[in-house]
């Protein structure tokens, strides 16, 4: 292969994923491995290093043109600093950034990814023919990334998009650190957290659900088992989703109030589950958000599926100021 290649690198709490590409979104070639961030940063990076010397043997590149690093907020994208996400409490100021630049001499780009997400779907996925677009990361955390006149928002201090701080109700499951927030309501936490209240009153009611075997058992219930419970026909899992579905509703009619998008784009829980928490939240939104503003903007479901990780680290790469 002659061409100088593109490297993505997509840095989770789970997993890491190292992929090259020629011609984004395509693939060349991808190893994953666990992240482990109870090692630290150090273990991972190894590993991410490893990964693109074994990918670019094996493909016979000449080079890399460019190294795209997409994982989750707080970070320095500037600077290519992370800044201990959640859900890598490990890695305190990693400047993963200069790392990689060192050791390949090549350019290296840091994004959080709900903004590099954003633009992949933008670009290649359900944000395509958009020019006002929000994507929504709705998984165990709950964020946007939000695109207005074709180019990507950062705010002043990169901090654009944050949804999942902003409060719902005074009280309520927990989120970002605040209670009652849109994370602690529409996340895969926070409907985990939503369940076990749930399946507590369900049982003081003498009300059947397959659920509490799950709690009888002394174990926390998760959003996946919510959603197979719900598409099993378990009515309190039915309302679990629908009080997710609504709260989610309640937050978008914000986002669409303030930014006027003319579509919204899901990915994450949503995309597995569609209606059965995008209807509850269609609702909301046609008695909260202006009349006008929530005609004008269609909520879909992300196209890119489990590959969007991969296009957004490739999309970084590449650049996220630059656009169709």
């Amino acid at each position: 292969m002659s061409e100088k290649l593109l490297v993505g690198v997509d840095i989770g709490g789970t997993k890491t994923a190292v992929l090259i590409s020629q011609t984004p979104p395509d693939v060349v070639g991808r190893r994953e491995f666990p992240t482990l961030p109870e090692k630290g940063a150090d273990h991972a990076i190894r590993q991410v290093i490893d990964g693109i010397r074994q990918l670019l043997s094996t493909a016979g590149a000449q080079g890399i043109h460019a190294i795209g690093v997409s994982c989750g907020s707080p970070l320095d994208r500037i600077n290519g600093v992370i800044q201990s996400p959640p859900n890598l409490a490990t890695w305190v100021n990693v400047p993963i950034k200069s790392i990689l630049e060192a050791e390949f001499g090549v350019a290296c780009r840091l994004e959080n990814d709900a903004n590099a997400g954003a633009v992949a779907e933008y670009r290649f996925g359900a944000g395509r023919g958009s020019r006002n677009m929000i994507f929504i990361t709705m998984g165990t955390g709950f964020g946007a990334g939000v695109i207005t006149d074709g180019r990507l928002y950062h705010g002043s201090t990169d901090s654009a998009g944050e949804i999942g701080h902003v409060r719902l109700t005074r009280t309520g499951p927990a989120g970002y650190g605040k209670s009652g927030s849109a994370e602690g309501w529409a996340s895969g936490g926070g409907i985990a957290q939503v369940a076990a209240r749930a399946v507590e009153l369900a049982l003081r009611r003498g009300q059947q659900t397959t659920l509490a075997e799950i709690v009888n058992a002394g174990n926390s219930i998760s959003a996946k088992e919510v959603a197979h419970a719900a598409q099993q026909g378990d009515a309190v899992a039915h309302g679990i989703l629908r009080k997710t579905g609504a709260k989610l509703g309640e937050a978008l009619a914000i986002l669409i109030d303030l930014f006027n998008p003319d579509r919204i784009v899901i990915g994450g829980i949503a995309m597995r589950l569609g209606g059965l928490i995008l209807e509850p939240a269609r609702q909301v939104i046609r008695r909260e958000a202006l009349p006008h503003a929530a005609a004008a903007c269609e909520i879909v479901t992300a196209e890119l599926g489990e590959g969007i990780g991969d296009a957004a680290a490739l999309c970084v790469a590449m650049g996220l100021d630059k656009h169709e």
